[in-house]
């Protein structure tokens, strides 16, 4: 009989020690994390190993080092999120009987803390009416699922056969997503006997899923997610004017003919990109001129804009500019970044570092001040920021202004009721702009807003800092903190709005990014995330770049642009 082939594992540890354990082959991910946690294994997803993620069914045939990940990575986190849509999936499949094709969910775009969703009918081509009573079965078939731990199965099959199973089932967006697949097999994912194909990894059963919940809203339903600390769901509140504009991009998508990138990437192969990009940036114009409109109208003297990383904010702000000049008003750019305490004032976070994005930071009296006097006709002296020293510099820019002039303030705290709070509200406005993708993978895979910032500050940062994708991946958690503490709290303060993702930019911006990904070295942390940003980037045809307009919010990022940025 052949002796048992016995393997050394490694395991790392959160407080950077190593467990060394010695097993027999074959032993799967998911048993070393049974011996190592015991009883809090189900607080561990996947592992990590040599930039690669393992999943916790993964079978181990040769020694390795395994780094667990936990529901508060990011990664993890994800992992959580989708096997929580694949429950709710399957939950909808067995509560409405679903037959053939008979019933479609769609996982439209995230909305706060959860997914909007709705229910559509492909019998008759209308939705299904989001009861409270529908509702509280779905809900009930979830937690019985979770309670039963049923196993989420993994299983390879043709693209081929795939594609025959999407169609069968009414999923008309991955089959169509499906066609320009370069891959022969297809990964799909099984939960008590509802198939589909998920962009990224699983979780091995419906035990590891703890909180979660759904609420109906508008003509669909939130499937509403948890603090990903603590798994626990705090009551749901729906961001009205978010909803309000990622419908309005949706209505958009809907009128191109694009809701999917198998739509997209049809209309580029059949040669349609150059009338796409100029609808598109009409249809960006049009909404730039229509807020100039309501500027002008309103008789508004400071624009206040704020909106997380990489959303075009600058060239936005010079594009406004421009309308407000075609409306007859004269606009003064002021960067609220000139208005930080000296570098002796400013705060220090727990880690004894400078808090530059802390809104302590901010010299919000001088601020309020000088704004309040330029209302009163009163000329200022504009104070420069000088970051070498740490200490404002004045004397360079006096401002005065008439009615005409209207201040376009741009700042991560332009929203904060607290910078504003000696200012008459009836004299501002406020803008808030995001990245808000409005295309879809398909019916159950949403393209995150998040990784479309991610790609365009990848390019920029390259571009024009000189920073490589490694050090713009690793500095991206600290860049998300900020932004969920200090802008998006404030995001439904704004007056307006803008959306600034453009329907065909990934496949734009393919070319500028691919080559800096696959730069970032295998054996560094970030790797992970740069090859899933790769397989993400492989569902997109590319485009060429030649005909994207000089003035489109793109050219921030890609270069070749008419503003300086």
């Amino acid at each position: 009989m052949a002796k048992e082939k016995m393997i050394n594992i490694d395991v790392r540890m959160s407080d950077g020690s190593i467990k060394h354990l010695t097993e027999a082959s074959g032993i799967s991910v998911g048993e070393i994390a049974d011996k190592v946690y015991k009883e809090d294994s189900r607080n561990y997803f996947a592992a990590r190993s040599l930039g690669k993620l393992r999943e916790l069914t993964r079978k181990l045939s040769t020694g390795c080092e395994l780094e667990f990940i936990t529901p508060d990575s990011a990664v993890g986190f994800d992992m959580y999120k989708r096997s929580l849509i694949l429950l709710m999936l399957s939950a909808i499949d067995t509560v409405m009987d679903q037959k053939e094709g008979e019933y479609l969910v769609n996982v439209m775009y995230s909305l706060g803390k959860g997914f909007f969703c709705c229910i559509n009918n492909n019998v008759d081509g209308g939705k299904v009416e989001i009861t409270d009573e529908l509702i509280v079965k779905i809900k009930d078939e979830m937690k019985r699922m979770v309670e039963a731990d049923i196993k989420i199965e993994k299983k390879s099959v043709s693209t081929e056969d795939a594609i025959a199973h999407f169609a069968s089932r009414g999923m008309l967006d991955k089959a169509e997503l499906f066609k320009y697949r370069r891959t022969s097999k297809t990964n799909m994912y099984v939960l008590n006997g509802y198939s589909d194909y998920f962009y990224g990894y699983m979780l091995p059963s419906t035990g590891y899923i703890k909180g979660f919940d759904m609420v109906r809203y508008e003509d669909g339903l939130v499937l509403v997610i948890p603090d990903r600390r603590t798994l626990e769901c705090v009551p749901y509140v729906a961001p009205k004017k978010l909803y309000n504009v990622l419908r309005q991009s949706e209505d958009w998508g809907n009128a191109l003919g694009i809701t999917n990138v198998g739509r997209l990437n049809n209309i580029i192969s059949q040669g349609g990109t150059n009338n796409l990009m100029l609808v598109q940036e009409a249809l960006m114009e049009k909404q730039i001129a229509e807020i100039a409109d309501k500027i002008k109208d309103g008789g508004k003297q400071i624009v206040l804009i704020a909106g997380p990383s990489s959303s075009g904010k600058t060239t936005f702000s010079n594009r406004l500019s421009i309308q407000l000049q075609a409306h007859g008003l004269h606009p003064h750019p002021i960067a609220m970044d000139n208005f930080f305490k000296e570098r002796d004032e400013t705060p220090r976070d727990e880690n004894g570092k400078y808090d530059f994005e802390s809104l302590a930071a901010m010299d919000l009296k001088l601020f309020n001040e000088s704004m309040s006097a330029l209302l009163r006709g009163e000329e200022v002296d504009m104070p420069t920021f000088d970051f070498t020293v740490g200490k404002k510099i004045f004397g360079g820019s006096k401002l005065k202004i008439e009615k005409t002039d209207v201040l376009v303030v741009e700042g991560i705290h332009a929203l904060n009721p607290e910078s504003t709070e000696s200012l008459p509200a009836e004299a501002c406005y406020k803008i808030y702009i995001s990245a808000l993708t409005q295309l879809n993978i398909d019916e159950h895979n949403r393209i995150s807003t998040t990784d479309t910032r991610l790609l365009r500050r990848i390019v920029r940062d390259a571009r024009t800092r000189g920073n490589d994708a490694q050090r713009t991946i690793n500095m991206w958690p600290s860049v998300r903190a900020g932004e969920e503490k200090n802008i998006f709290p404030f995001q439904e303060e704004a007056d307006t709005m803008i959306n600034s993702a453009l329907i065909y930019e990934l496949s734009a911006i393919k070319q500028f990014v691919e080559p800096l990904l696959f730069s970032v070295p295998q054996d560094s942390e970030e790797f992970y995330e740069a090859k899933r940003l790769l397989k993400f980037l492989d569902y997109f045809l590319g485009i060429d770049v030649q005909m994207v307009p000089v003035n489109s919010l793109l050219r921030e990022f890609i270069g070749g642009g008419c503003f300086k940025v």
